[in-house]
C-alpha cells in the first residue's frame, strides 16, 4: 500500500533523529552565519553614510568598518565550512543507516519476497534510490534551514529600518508560496513514477546481462532492444514531466524577486528623497530585499529536489518495512547433532491460493536412509526441499526432525543440520578457499584439501594461478559450470552434516567425473539421511526409497527394483531415458 508523503517524511525524521547533536550544531551555526551575513549590509550602509560629500569623507571610520566586515566574512566562511561538515555527517550517516537496515531486512525477508521481486529492482532501491535520496537530503540541509532563517532575519532587519517598505515586501511574498505549492504538488507524484520506472529498467538490464548468452543464442536481441526502448521511452516521459514542472521554479521565483526588488527601489527612493531614509540605510534595505527574495528561489528548488528524494526514500523505506519472516519463538528448541530422523505428516502447500501444489503428503524417513524424489517438471520435487529447509512454511500438516516440529526449532540449527548442493550454483566474490569454507570458516588447510579431493575439485584448483588462494569473481567468474558445481560439492564435503540434500547436484558435470562423484556421494551419504532430487534416474538406483511424484502427490513409493517390477509411472520414466 502506498504511503502518504507525510508518512514518508515522518519515517525519514526518525532516522535523522539519531543525530540530534549534529542537527542542533548545524542549526545553531546556520543561525550565526545568517546573522553574520545580514550584519554586513548594515556595516556597508554605515560606511556609505560616512561619505558625506566631496572632500568630506570619514576615512578612519570607514577603515574600521571595512576591517569589521572582513572579520565577519572570514568568521561566517569558517562557520559555514563547519556547518557543511555537520550536514554531510547527518546526510551520509542517515543514508548509511537506511542502506544497512535495507540489507539487514533482505537477510530477514522470506524467500517468497526474493522469488516475487526482480533482483534488479531490489538493487535499484538499495543503491540508486538511496543515492538520489542522499542528494536531495544534503541539498535540504545546506539550503533549506539557512533559507528559512535568512527570510526571518531579513524581515527583522528591514522592520528596524522602515516598517512601511517592509510591508510592501511582505504583501508580495504569498506569490512565492503559491508558486512553491503549485510545483510541489505536481513533482512528487512524477518523481515517484520516475523512480519506479528507473527500478523497472534496472531490473530489465540486470536480467538481460545475466542471461546474455541465452539472448544471443536465441537471437532475442531485437525483442530485448524493443522492450528496453519501451521502458526507456516511459522513463524519458516521466523524467521530462518531472523536470518540466521542477524547471518552472527558477523563472517563476526570479520574476517575483524582481517585482519585490523593483517595488522596494521605488518606495525606498521616495523615502530617501523625503529624508525618511539615509542613502546608506536605503542601500542596506535594498540588500536585505534581495537577500529576502533569494531564499524563496532556493527553497522552491530545494523542495523540488526533496520531492525526488522523498519519492526515492519511500521506495527504500517500503523495503525496510516489508513483513519479515516470523521470528523464532523465545522458547524455541535447537536441533543438535541427531540421527537424521525426518517425518512429514499430511503436508499441504501452495505458492498461491489459486493453484494447489502439494496435498496430503506423508513420509517417514529413518536415520541413514537415502530418499530419492523423482517426477516430471513442476510436480513439487524442489518444493519438498524448500519445505524441509523451511524456506517456506507448510500451509497445513507438519514436518518434524528428530521428533521436533521444525516450526518449533531455530532456523539456524535446522539448516545447519543439512548439507545442500543445488543445481544452481552459488559462489561469492573471494578466494577458492573462502568459498569452500563458507560453512566452516575455521577449517584447516588439510581439511580443505581432503574435502576438495573428495569432490574431485583438487586437481583443477591446483591448475589455477594461485591455487586455493585464486580470487574468483561474482558467481564463479570464469570457472566453468562444472567447476563451480565441484566447489559447491566440496563445500558440503567439508561440513558433513547429519542430513544431505542433493538437488540435481551433478547436472553440470561430465559423465566420467559424475561417476567419481557418485562414489564420493555414496561414502558421504553412508550413515546420513539423504534427500536426492534427480532427473537422470540411473543415478538413484541405490536409493532406499524412491518417491515418484506427480501433480503434488506421491503416486508410487519403493526401491528401484520394486518400482520397475510394478511397471507403473516410474517404469515409464526410467525406460523413456533409455529408449
Amino acid at each position: 500500500m502506498k504511503k502518504s508523503k507525510t508518512s514518508t517524511v515522518r519515517r525519514v525524521l526518525k532516522y535523522i533523529g539519531k543525530y540530534k547533536a549534529h542537527l542542533a550544531v548545524s542549526l545553531i551555526l546556520s543561525l550565526i552565519t545568517v546573522a553574520g551575513q545580514l550584519y554586513i549590509p548594515i556595516l556597508q550602509g554605515r560606511a556609505i553614510d560616512r561619505i558625506i560629500g566631496a572632500g568630506n569623507v570619514d576615512f578612519a571610520a570607514i577603515t574600521k568598518i571595512i576591517i569589521i566586515i572582513m572579520i565577519t566574512v572570514g568568521a561566517v566562511s569558517l562557520l559555514q565550512w563547519i556547518m557543511n561538515i555537520c550536514n554531510n555527517k547527518i546526510t551520509y550517516s542517515v543514508v548509511h543507516d537506511i542502506r544497512r537496515d535495507a540489507f539487514v531486512k533482505l537477510q530477514r525477508l522470506p524467500v517468497r519476497y526474493a522469488d516475487s521481486h526482480p533482483t534488479g529492482e531490489i538493487v535499484s532501491k538499495v543503491i540508486s534510490d538511496a543515492d538520489q535520496f542522499a542528494d536531495g537530503l544534503l541539498m535540504g540541509f545546506t539550503q533549506f534551514f539557512t533559507g528559512i532563517m535568512t527570510i526571518i532575519g531579513t524581515l527583522v532587519f528591514m522592520l528596524t529600518i522602515n516598517w512601511k517598505i517592509t510591508l510592501v515586501v511582505v504583501l508580495v511574498t504569498p506569490l512565492s508560496f503559491f508558486v512553491s505549492s503549485f510545483v510541489t504538488k505536481r513533482t512528487y507524484t512524477m518523481f515517484h513514477k520516475q523512480s519506479e520506472t528507473r527500478g523497472e529498467q534496472t531490473g530489465f538490464i540486470d536480467e538481460m546481462i545475466g542471461n546474455e548468452k541465452i539472448v544471443q543464442a536465441y537471437s532475442h536481441e531485437a525483442e530485448a532492444l524493443e522492450k528496453f526502448d519501451e521502458i526507456n521511452e516511459r522513463l524519458q516521459k516521466c523524467s521530462l514531466k518531472a523536470i518540466f514542472f521542477s524547471s518552472l521554479t527558477n523563472p517563476s521565483t526570479r520574476f517575483i524577486n524582481n517585482v519585490v526588488y523593483a517595488l522596494v527601489c521605488l518606495t525606498g527612493s521616495f523615502a530617501a528623497v523625503k529624508g525618511v531614509l539615509t542613502v546608506g540605510k536605503l542601500s542596506a534595505f535594498l540588500s536585505y530585499a534581495n537577500q529576502y527574495t533569494k531564499p524563496f528561489n532556493e527553497i522552491t528548488g530545494v523542495i523540488t529536489e526533496l520531492q525526488n528524494a522523498l519519492a526515492c526514500a519511500d521506495r527504500v523505506l517500503d523495503l525496510i518495512e516489508e513483513e519479515p519472516q516470523s521470528e523464532d519463538a523465545p522458547d524455541v528448541l535447537v536441533v543438535s547433532e541427531g540421527e537424521g530422523r525426518v517425518s512429514l505428516k499430511n503436508v499441504a502447500f501452495s505458492y498461491s491460493e489459486e493453484k494447489e501444489l502439494i496435498k496430503n503428503f506423508n513420509l517417514e524417513v529413518k536415520p541413514g536412509q537415502r530418499v530419492a524424489i523423482v517426477g516430471p517438471t513442476g510436480c513439487g520435487k524442489t518444493t519438498i526441499i524448500n519445505l524441509l529447509m523451511r524456506f517456506y512454511d507448510v500451509n497445513s500438516g507438519s514436518i518434524s526432525v528428530e521428533g521436533k516440529d521444525i516450526r518449533d526449532v531455530t532456523r539456524h540449527s535446522l539448516r545447519s543440520s543439512y548439507g545442500m548442493v543445488l543445481q544452481e550454483t552459488w559462489l561469492k566474490s573471494g578466494t577458492i578457499r573462502e568459498n569452500i569454507t563458507t560453512g566452516k570458516p575455521d577449517a584447516t588447510d588439510e581439511e580443505i584439501i581432503v574435502a576438495a579431493k573428495a569432490a574431485h575439485a583438487h586437481s583443477f584448483i591446483k591448475r589455477l594461478p594461485d591455487g586455493y588462494d585464486t580470487v574468483i569473481g561474482e558467481d564463479g567468474g570464469s570457472l566453468s559450470q562444472g567447476q563451480k558445481q565441484l566447489l559447491c560439492i566440496a563445500r558440503v564435503m567439508l561440513c558433513l552434516p547429519p542430513m544431505l540434500i542433493l538437488d540435481e547436484a551433478t547436472s553440470s558435470i561430465d559423465t566420467r567425473t559424475e561417476m567419481k562423484i557418485q562414489e564420493a556421494f555414496l561414502r558421504m551419504m553412508n550413515g546420513r539421511t539423504s534427500f536426492i532430487v534427480a532427473h537422470r534416474l540411473s543415478t538413484i538406483k541405490s536409493a532406499d526409497i524412491i518417491l515418484v511424484m506427480k501433480d503434488g502427490n506421491v503416486i508410487e513409493q519403493g526401491s528401484h527394483d520394486e518400482l520397475l517390477a510394478r511397471g507403473g509411472f516410474y517404469s515409464e520414466l526410467y525406460n523413456s531415458q533409455f529408449s
